[in-house]
């Protein structure tokens, strides 16, 4: 699913990366992937702006404005019917707050 063209607040820091690979673990969307032990930022558009990514980043190499995609999330969700989800990222300031799944 791609939301609107390049309107996604999402930014990497490639120089920063430590290659842990979390982005791509806890990215719903595959925004990142493993490349020669960096993250590669591969389709930003994919981006929900869910926060996943920067909430467990440890280097700080990956930043965005959460809420507005998890919000949208949450609300599909409701819409659809199915089990209330909550992305759980409300602290930024607490590493690794964010769910894996959460969107």
């Amino acid at each position: 699913m791609k939301y609107i063209k390049n309107v996604t607040t999402l930014s990497y820091d490639s120089e920063s990366c430590i290659g842990c690979g979390l982005c791509t673990i806890v990215c719903p969307h595959e925004v990142f992937r493993m490349d020669k032990n960096k993250a590669q930022l591969i389709d930003k558009d994919q981006c929900m702006e869910c926060g996943a990514c920067m909430g467990n980043c440890p280097s700080g190499a990956v930043s965005v404005e959460k809420g507005v995609g998890c919000a949208y999330a949450v609300i599909q969700s409701r819409l659809k019917g199915r089990e209330e989800i909550s992305c759980d990222c409300g602290d930024s300031s607490k590493k690794g707050s964010c769910k894996p799944n959460c969107c």
